[in-house]
């Protein structure tokens, strides 16, 4: 009886163990994630900010929740490195608050990204399109997915996009100011449209997205917000139509999950005025994995590819699958450049995930 490949090769222990002790923090980090989901989504961050020092009773009874497990859950991420801990009663440094609680204020709040994990029908979908090649849909990853997409592209964007970003590009915000037509493709949730809506009450903003849940956030945020010059169109890219008298176009962080963003590359720059802009927002990529291994955040980013990125990219049959990091700078100015586009402009706002990209006929 022939020999597997593993008893034919010796085991290193010592590296079997420091390779196990990396397996098992990954694990940690998943269940991590599901307590800050959890802290996230039963206010338990908040009560905490609010009470602190405080003991499990105290956060308890702040948030109207059961104590024994208030004080399990606190335990775990005071284990975890989140919480203070100090004989008894539990605190946020200012820096955890920045993270864990502050949403509106602060630039790098990131509950938004912990959405407690993948559902059993969206892992099903996941391990199918590895049998037959095609993903799932943005709107098949569920509502989760849109909200926590809002919730994470939020604060960079309030923080930014109306004066930081905008203001970088050559003569936006005068047409803005004047009263300007805005394309948002691929808006989600609406965060970035309705910042622009609420900033220059004169511009008219549409959206475009093939989400109808996403479109119903969006068209609530407006709302919820008392804006009249918004629109929400449930539709994709491709179907933007050719009115040639849009002033500005943005696609943010979308064209990489799109299967076609070439016939939407296409569609926009048949939507733009001969003096109009595209600005492209999307994942800082160098295009080559070994000059990416820089990046000490790279699997995670791989990870969001294979379970939404990816999918999204691949969920139509002849999809050009570009994926997370598949619009580094070099395949944006091609692919701008093949939809007629002549002038291309990359930006760095100090966004850590983020390059932009300043596109014109």
């Amino acid at each position: 009886m022939a020999e597997t490949a593993t008893e034919r090769r010796e085991v290193d222990t010592d590296l079997l163990k420091k390779l196990a002790f990396q397996v098992w923090t990954y694990k940690k980090g998943e269940m991590v994630s599901a307590m800050l989901h959890i802290g996230d989504q039963l206010g338990l961050f908040a009560a905490l900010s609010e009470t602190q020092p405080a003991t499990s009773h105290d956060v308890a009874e702040a948030s109207g929740l059961h104590e024994r497990l208030v004080r399990e859950w606190l335990y775990g991420v005071a284990a975890a490195g989140l919480v203070n801990h100090d004989d008894g009663a539990f605190s946020l440094s200012p820096e955890a608050e920045a993270l864990l609680v502050d949403e509106e204020g602060s630039l790098h709040f990131a509950m938004g990204a912990f959405r407690g994990g993948l559902g059993d029908d969206v892992l099903d979908l996941i391990l199918d399109s590895f049998r037959t090649g095609i993903g799932m849909t943005y709107e098949q990853q569920g509502p989760r997915a849109a909200a926590g997409l809002a919730r994470t592209t939020g604060p960079f964007s309030r923080q930014n996009l109306t004066s930081v970003i905008l203001g970088g590009l050559d003569g936006v915000v005068a047409k803005l100011e004047r009263g300007a037509k805005v394309l948002d493709v691929g808006c989600g949730a609406g965060v970035s449209a309705c910042l622009i809506a609420e900033k220059w009450p004169n511009t008219e903003v549409v959206g475009f997205d093939p989400s109808a849940i996403a479109v119903h956030q969006a068209q609530e945020r407006a709302e919820d917000a008392g804006l009249e010059n918004t629109t929400f169109v449930e539709a994709g890219a491709a179907d933007v139509p050719a009115t040639g008298d849009f002033d500005l176009a943005l696609t943010f962080d979308c064209l990489h999950d799109m299967p076609r963003p070439d016939l939407a590359l296409d569609a926009i720059r048949a939507a733009l005025d001969a003096d109009g802009t595209l600005l492209i927002k999307d994942i800082r990529s160098k295009g080559d994995f070994n000059q990416d291994q820089r990046n000490p955040m790279l699997a995670m980013f791989y990870g969001f590819s294979i379970t939404s990125c990816l999918q999204s990219a691949l969920s139509e049959p002849g999809g050009m699958g570009l994926g997370t990091l598949g619009l580094y700078p070099d395949k944006a100015r091609e692919m701008t450049a093949a939809a007629g586009f002549t002038r291309f402009t990359e930006h760095d706002f100090s966004d850590a995930a983020n390059l932009y990209y300043e596109v014109r006929p």
